[in-house]
């Protein structure tokens, strides 16, 4: 080929290839290495030696982020190039220090191992981001549902409280199994609920933000307007009791906040909404047993009482002390004593890596989970229809909450909800919703460029 010919046939191949694509591939492949340097750190530190299965922890995963980023060449196009690298970056980090927890666990003669899981849950997650981003090209298709996104929501959190088929877990039914199988449906419900959120707002926006009776300053809706916020409060009330789980109720009721805040601009609404939370918070502390003890290990974990009592502190005050171990710089990957915290590899993985990247890692932790957020409310920026704005802060907010509470709840500054911090834990149920979530932000960046275009 002469030079002439390459040379004008240069633009067209960038043309044919997204620059944002472009961009995507190289940040992926960087994370990639990243996923290499730790899995090596971390064999080299604890086994003095490195071993091919290094090549298992490092190779499917890296694939698994490719594909997604093929199916978006071929289906999304113009969808952002910095989500699906970042997504990719949290669940490397969670992958790896899975693997040095099982290192650790496998020294001791412990068989309860969770890495070769996380990778295989970790693939079929990104194979249900690419499904989702091949089979919904126009995210607009949901607003014709909200009422089944709904009620599948709701039948999703009711599940665990059935006979037979619910399981409970460390004093919470969030659980569905049959045999061997466990699945937690409310990871899939927050997705459904913001779908159903963002639909039923949308129709009812005007009479909730324009209609009511002035009181001094204030517009205060009819009583039938105010229906919704009393009818989602009851609902995670009940999640509260049936189910015992703080999380998950904070989690719901946080999410219809902010998007009814976000569709009617009133302050009313988070006013009535934060005052009723946190009423029912006070009460739930004074009739639930579990949720006291959770207030009293949060108020004074280092105290004898709390430290000791089953269901006390004791996890707290083992992952503040890894961390305190870590200081600013950590102990390196492989060189402290994660360990120690109890379910290190599930609700307390970033106090496992805070002890091993220190305060340094964390924030740089944090960061990317900002961005992360940050990148959805800029596609929700970016729409002009209400419906795309309601379901994209949503879903950005799904994300940004449980950072809050998790992170709080694992620096003692909030008290412990049961959340898991989104891609870094061990747990199917989580990876494969949050993966989902991650393509459908995906899904309506692409549709929010096209249309700028």
């Amino acid at each position: 080929m002469s030079n002439t010919s390459l040379t004008s046939a240069i633009p067209k191949l960038l043309k044919a290839v997204p620059r944002s694509r472009n961009f995507e591939a190289v940040l992926l492949f960087w994370v990639s290495g990243i996923l290499a340097f730790a899995l090596a750190q971390i064999q080299l530190a604890v086994l003095q030696k490195m071993q091919l299965s290094l090549l298992f922890y490092w190779a499917l995963p890296t694939l698994g982020a490719l594909a997604v980023h093929l199916v978006l060449r071929k289906r999304a196009v113009s969808a952002d190039g910095l989500i699906l690298p970042l997504a990719f970056l949290l669940n490397s980090l969670g992958i790896a220090m899975i693997y040095r927890l099982d290192l650790a666990e496998a020294a001791r003669g412990g068989t309860a191992l969770f890495a070769d899981r996380q990778v295989w849950l970790s693939v079929l997650a990104m194979g249900i981001a690419a499904l989702v981003i091949w089979l919904v090209p126009n995210h607009l298709v949901l607003r014709r549902y909200p009422y089944i996104a709904g009620i599948a929501g709701l039948v999703l959190l009711i599940l665990p409280a059935l006979p037979v088929i619910g399981k409970t877990r460390n004093g919470a039914t969030l659980w569905i199994g049959i045999g061997d199988f466990t699945f937690q449906p409310g990871e899939i419900s927050k997705i459904l609920l913001a779908i159903f959120f963002a639909g039923y707002l949308v129709s009812r926006k005007d009479s909730l933000s324009e209609i009511g009776s002035r009181v001094l300053w204030m517009r205060v809706p009819r009583a039938k307007d105010l229906g919704p916020v009393l009818v989602v409060w009851f609902a995670t009330v009940g999640i509260l009791v049936l189910q015992r789980d703080l999380g998950t109720s904070v989690l719901y009721f946080g999410l219809f906040l902010v998007m009814i805040y976000t569709a009617t601009g009133r302050a009313f609404y988070v006013g009535v909404g934060v005052t009723m939370m946190l009423t029912g918070a006070l009460v739930a502390s004074r009739l639930f047993d579990y949720v006291s003890r959770r207030f009293d290990s949060w108020l004074d974990p280092l105290s004898v009482d709390n430290y000791n009592a089953a269901g006390g502190s004791y996890q707290l005050a083992q992952a503040l002390f890894g961390m305190a171990n870590g200081d600013v710089i950590g102990a390196g990957l492989g060189g402290g004593f994660p360990q120690l915290i109890p379910l290190a590899e599930s609700d307390f993985i970033l106090a496992a890596l805070g002890e091993e990247l220190g305060l340094a890692g964390v924030f740089s932790i944090l960061a990317v989970f900002l961005l992360l957020i940050y990148r959805g409310l800029r596609i929700a920026n970016s729409h002009s229809d209400d419906f795309s704005k309601l379901l994209t802060t949503g879903l950005s907010f799904v994300l940004g909450l449980q950072v809050f509470v998790v992170a709080g709840g694992v620096m003692g500054l909030l008290p412990l909800t049961g959340l898991t911090a989104p891609f870094l834990a061990a747990g199917g149920s989580s990876l494969l919703a949050n993966w989902a979530l991650v393509a459908l932000l995906l899904v309506i960046s692409d549709s929010s460029t096209r249309r700028v275009a």
